[in-house]
This record gives structure tokens, C-alpha cells and sequence, in this order.
């Protein structure tokens, strides 16, 4: 029998995903009821304007544009506007309130997760946000919580689904970097500007946050090294099958040295790696722990009733809060370690290049790795009809500094006519 009082629901925003939210919280409200122990009464869902088309199934009568006066009297709220204002000061406004927060907000969180976080601590409120970072996919919780207990020391994820189906189509089907795009655009997985995914912004906002959670340290946007998939040719997609690698856009942080470090960029990973048999739109995170070993997390990354799931998820989870008592807990930033740039990582390059076809050629270009202190693992020749060799070097694993330093004295060589491509390796 439920004899709690039932719980206020505020939600902010009726785009796609506000629109399943309220959806899904009408149509299962007495099943929610029964899992929580009280009933969750949406009393309001807060828009910019009440005349702007809506997703069906959206109630007219809960529509409203005075956002403060439902935050202030709701238990819980939800946030799905995005964007940075006016999220933040609505969030900002339910918390000094008391209210529970969930948000699917990656770039708020990315860029002013510390405030609301330190603004929860102050009074007990609790902010949820397993719908941030890859939708349906529950990675945030078991960072939070089911390996609170571990020592996280890697993460490497494909954590935007647009990047990953046009990667994928260009490897399956061989369509071009536009076509593909194209594709991905028709099918709604692109927006008109599709900048935020192509050039690697969504998927840096999310590591950070994974960052920060995994490692118990704040890791600033900013700090996260960034690179998109525009620069991809369909050349380097073959020539990655030819030798039984796929390109995929990795979002990976890990502890390096005394600090941590994020990044994303485009990557070689051998087709044998949980990660390559990701296709289409899905995302994957993969997880390694000191006691845990190798986890990985897989499904569907995007879509609104895919961030509804999560969202609900997280308001069962303050809805029980409520019931039991008790304030909120915050998360640990303790460690802070240092975010490290770029150039103080580890990796393993492939770099294919044109070479003048001439006696000595070879040496002087192992010579020149050696010269960086890098270990050359691979060498692959053909001659091309231009009377030049073409080479593909891969590397052992070596700073990225000094990798970038073998790029940089390739190029300046006279024995080279040309660098082709440069690219990562990972998953080896």
C-alpha cells in the first residue's frame, strides 16, 4: 500500500525527449507508484513557448512558460532543454531549493558540473544524470556506484552514435565521408550543423564527465584533447580493412603517471576488439579496473524514448530518496590529480607516407624514428605507378610527443615526397 505523499515532478523541456519523459510517466504511472512507494504526479512541464508545435501525446494543459514558479514547488525536476542557459539557472534554482535534479545536459555538466554539484552538497539535493552520457546505456551508475569500491584505470568508448554510423557505413558499404553524412543527416541522426558530432565535441563533453567520474577528479572541458572525423578519407578506410583494422571515433580517459588524461579522436582498433563489432548508430564503453577486469557496456546511444529510459531510471531513483529519507550524496573529487596534455601519452601510430623509390631510402626514414626515440613495429612497401614507394609504419608505443616529432622530421625529409596519413592506434 503507497502512504507516501505524492512526489511533485517538474519538467523542463518538451523536445523530443521531454515529450517521451512525460509520455512514459502518464502512461506507467500507477507501475512507477508501485516501484517507488509513492505516486509521481507531473504537475507541470515548462516551455519557451506555448504556441511552438509539440511531439504528440504532450498534454497542453501542463504546458507552461513560468518555469521558476514550477520549479519552486515541485520535489523533484527534470531538465531536458539543453543547452547552457537557461538550464543552469533553472538547475541551479531547484537545487537552493531543495529539489532533486535529473538532467540528460552532457554540456552543462561538462562545463559547470562542479557548481551544481557543489550547490547540491550545500543542501542536501541530489543531481542525477545517467541520460548525459550515452542514453539508455547505464555506464554512470556503475562508475558512481558499482565500482565505487575499485580503481578505474581506462575507459575507451564509442559514445556518439552519428560519428559511428557514418564510420561504419564508409567501412561497409565504402560510401564517401559526404555520403555518409548525408545518410546520417536523412535519417536524423545529424543535425543541419552538424559540427557538435563530426568534430568530436559531443563525445569530449561526454568523457569528461566519465573522466571526472572514473578518476574522482574535476577534468575541465578544455583539457580534453579533441580531434573529429572530417579529415577520414575513404583510402584510409580501406587500407584499415586491408590490414584488419576498423576506424572508429574513441572517446578514451585514463590514469597516466601521477594524473589523467582524456581525449577523442579517430583510431585504428583490430577488428577482433569488442569494440569493432560495434556498428550503426550504437555506442560502447569499455571499462578496465584494478579488481573488476575488462567491462563493457553496449546498446543504443541516442534517440528520445532511448534518454526517456535513463531518465526515468534516475527519477525511480530519487523518488526512493525521497521516501527513505536521508540527504543526498555527493560525488568524491578527492584525488584531484592533474589533467595531462596530449603529448604526455602513450600511444602507437600508423603512418603511411610516399618515399622517393632509391637505395638508402629505407634506412634514412628508420633512421629518422630512431633519431625521435621511436620504435618502428612494421613496415609495409609497394611501388606505385609514380615510381615511388609507398610505406606504412606502424609504431611501437611512444610518447605522443615523440610521435608528433617523427611526423615533423618525415616531412621535412628529402627522402620523402609526401605524408598520406597519420593516425592512432589503439586496442592492441
Amino acid at each position: 500500500m503507497i502512504e507516501y505523499r505524492p512526489l511533485r515532478i517538474a519538467l523542463l523541456g518538451a523536445g523530443s525527449v521531454g515529450a517521451e519523459v512525460a509520455r512514459l510517466l502518464i502512461e506507467n504511472r500507477e507501475e512507477l507508484a508501485a516501484r517507488v512507494g509513492a505516486e509521481l504526479e507531473l504537475v507541470g512541464i515548462a516551455v519557451r513557448d506555448l504556441k511552438a508545435k509539440r511531439p504528440e501525446g504532450v498534454p497542453a494543459e501542463l504546458l507552461t512558460t513560468d518555469a521558476e514558479t514550477l520549479i519552486l514547488g515541485a520535489d523533484i525536476v527534470i531538465e531536458v532543454m539543453g543547452g547552457l542557459e537557461p538550464a543552469r539557472t533553472c538547475i541551479l534554482q531547484a537545487l537552493n531549493s531543495g529539489s532533486d535534479v535529473i538532467t540528460a545536459n552532457k554540456y552543462l555538466l561538462a562545463t559547470h558540473g562542479t557548481e551544481l554539484f557543489d550547490a547540491a552538497e550545500q543542501v542536501g539535493a541530489q543531481l542525477y544524470f545517467e541520460a548525459a552520457v550515452a542514453a539508455a546505456i547505464p555506464i554512470i551508475r556503475p562508475l558512481r556506484e558499482s565500482l565505487a569500491g575499485d580503481k578505474v584505470t581506462r575507459i575507451m568508448g564509442i559514445v556518439n552514435g552519428s560519428t559511428n554510423y557514418i564510420l561504419d557505413r564508409m567501412d561497409s558499404v565504402g560510401l564517401s565521408l559526404e555520403a555518409a553524412m548525408a545518410e546520417a543527416t536523412e535519417l536524423g541522426y545529424l543535425e543541419a550543423d552538424p559540427t557538435l558530432d563530426i568534430e568530436g565535441y559531443d563525445a569530449a563533453q561526454k568523457v569528461a564527465i566519465l573522466a571526472s567520474l572514473a578518476f574522482h577528479t574535476e577534468v575541465p572541458l578544455e583539457k580534453v584533447y579533441r580531434e573529429g572525423i572530417t579529415k577520414i578519407t575513404p583510402e584510409q578506410i580501406r587500407a584499415a580493412k586491408d590490414n584488419g583494422y576498423v576506424i572508429k571515433l574513441l572517446a578514451i580517459c585514463e590514469r597516466v603517471e601521477e594524473g589523467v588524461s582524456a581525449r577523442v579522436y579517430p583510431a585504428l582498433i583490430p577488428r577482433e576488439h569488442p569494440l569493432a563489432a560495434v556498428r550503426g548508430a550504437f555506442n560502447a564503453v569499455f571499462v578496465e579496473a584494478e579488481a573488476a577486469g575488462a567491462l563493457m557496456f553496449y546498446g543504443s546511444g541516442a534517440g528520445g524514448t532511448q534518454t526517456a529510459s535513463a531518465v526515468l531510471g534516475d527519477l525511480v531513483s530519487a523518488a526512493k530518496r525521497h521516501v527513505a529519507g536521508g540527504p543526498g550524496l555527493a560525488d568524491s573529487v578527492h584525488a584531484e590529480l592533474d589533467v595531462l596534455p596530449i603529448d604526455r601519452v602513450n600511444t602507437r601510430f600508423q603512418i603511411t607516407l610516399e618515399a622517393k623509390d632509391q637505395p638508402g631510402v629505407l634506412a634514412s626514414i628508420a633512421a629518422t624514428f630512431a633519431e625521435q626515440g621511436v620504435s618502428v613495429e612494421t613496415v609495409e612497401q609497394s611501388i606505385n605507378p609514380r615510381k615511388t614507394a609507398t610505406l606504412m609504419v606502424g609504431t611501437h608505443e611512444a610518447t605522443e610527443a615523440s610521435l608528433q616529432s617523427v611526423v615533423s622530421a618525415l616531412a621535412a625529409s628529402d627522402a620523402v615526397e609526401s605524408i598520406t596519413s597519420v593516425i592512432r592506434v589503439e586496442g592492441v
